[in-house]
Parts: structure tokens; C-alpha cells; sequence
């Protein structure tokens, strides 16, 4: 039996590069994936890759996480459809350019809205039933720039920053309830978002780690790659 057997796990960013690759993981591990992300067509090529690699059925639920009505759709989609979330996985994310003199109000509001605000819905979504089933595992996809910061990328490094933050202050809010919350730096992959690095496929035995911690796990943590 895999890591994950029997368990259901969202991941959101699942049309494309870690996403994608962590989607295919953990049906290979044994886990149910739901596949979040605005592009349709990206995820039926996910949840191909899935058929035929684990011959898993992937479901599939379009969703822009930063909007709190299709979010809220989509998780209780998902629960109609497994009766039951075990793990989350907030990978979506928009890696755009700009100085804090260059950036529009509205480029900012949606870095912030994708990268920060996105997983703070799906988490609040999930909530309910990770502490109806006093279990779930939440693992939140972060970046070297949180703490270090990028000339050039200001919204975004704020947003990793908010995002770090906010996974600690969930950590101590649901450990209680039999919910870990942790934080993961993949560092550099190559994917939509950046032309360079490694395969995303490299990572994911890290997240099926923190995916299927045990009870009394840590949480509130941050674990890089390497």
C-alpha cells in the first residue's frame, strides 16, 4: 500500500509543473487527487498524465482560487464526490515582475490575491471537514524570496512572506484538532513560471512525506528541498 492510500488530496496549480508532478505522485502513492487550477484544458492534461500512469480517475474542478464563491464550489464539489478531504496541497501561484515603484495597485492585488488570499480561502474551505475527520495534513508552497526578498518582485516576496506567516498561525490554531500545517520550498524548478531548474517530479517525494505525517507530526515548519 502507498503513502497515501485511501486518502484524498487537493492540489491546486495542478494544471502545470509542480502541481502537475505532485498530482501524479500522489495517485501513484494511492491518494484520490482533485485538480484545481483556471485552465481547463491543463488540467485534462493532468489528469491524462494521472490515468495513465497510476489509472487513477482525477477529478477535475476549474477553479480561480482567489475568487471565495468558486472555491467554496469546488470544495464542496469535492466532498459530494469523495466524501472526504485528508490533504491540501496550496501550490497555485503567479510569479510576475515589478519594483514597488513600477507595480500598478491592481498588478499588486493579484499576486497578493493569487499567491496569498488563494490559499487562505481553500484552507478556510477545508477546515470544516479536516476537523469534522480530526485529521488533515495542509502543506503550503513557499519561496527563498519570503525572507530574503528580490529586487523586481516585491509583490510577490511579500506574498510568500504573508503566507509563511499565516501557515504558523494556522498550525497553532488546528493542531488541536488533528491538523498539521507546514510550509515547503521546492527551490528553483523549471516549470511555467521559470525557464531554469529542476524537474519538478525531483520534489515530490518531500510533500508525500509531509502529506502523510503521522499524528502528533510537526507542524508550523518549514522543510526545504536538499
Amino acid at each position: 500500500m502507498g503513502a497515501l492510500q485511501d486518502r484524498v488530496a487537493i492540489i491546486s496549480g495542478a494544471g502545470t509543473g509542480l502541481g502537475r508532478a505532485a498530482s501524479i505522485s500522489f495517485a501513484s502513492a494511492g491518494a484520490d487527487v482533485v485538480l484545481l487550477g483556471r485552465r481547463k484544458a491543463k488540467l485534462e492534461e493532468t489528469a491524462l498524465a494521472v490515468k495513465e500512469r497510476t489509472g487513477k480517475e482525477a477529478l477535475i474542478l476549474q477553479t480561480d482560487v482567489s475568487d471565495e464563491a468558486q472555491v467554496q464550489e469546488a470544495i464542496a464539489a469535492a466532498i459530494r464526490h469523495f466524501n472526504r478531504i485528508d490533504v491540501i496541497v496550496n501550490n497555485a501561484a503567479v510569479f510576475e515582475p515589478g519594483t514597488v515603484l513600477e507595480l500598478t495597485s491592481n498588478e499588486w492585488q493579484n499576486q497578493i490575491a493569487i499567491n496569498l488570499t488563494g490559499p487562505f480561502l481553500l484552507t478556510k474551505a477545508v477546515l470544516p471537514a479536516m476537523r469534522k475527520a480530526k485529521y488533515g495534513r495542509i502543506i503550503n508552497i513557499t519561496s527563498g524570496l519570503s525572507w530574503n526578498g528580490a529586487g523586481g518582485y516585491a509583490a510577490y516576496s511579500a506574498a510568500k512572506a504573508g503566507l509563511e506567516s499565516l501557515t504558523r498561525t494556522l498550525a497553532d490554531e488546528e493542531h488541536e484538532h488533528g491538523i498539521l500545517v507546514n510550509l515547503y520550498n521546492p527551490g528553483t524548478l523549471r516549470t511555467e513560471m521559470h525557464a531554469t531548474g529542476k524537474d519538478p517530479a525531483i520534489v515530490t517525494p518531500d510533500l508525500i512525506r509531509l502529506a502523510s505525517l503521522p499524528i502528533g507530526g510537526p507542524t508550523g515548519t518549514i522543510v526545504s528541498y536538499g
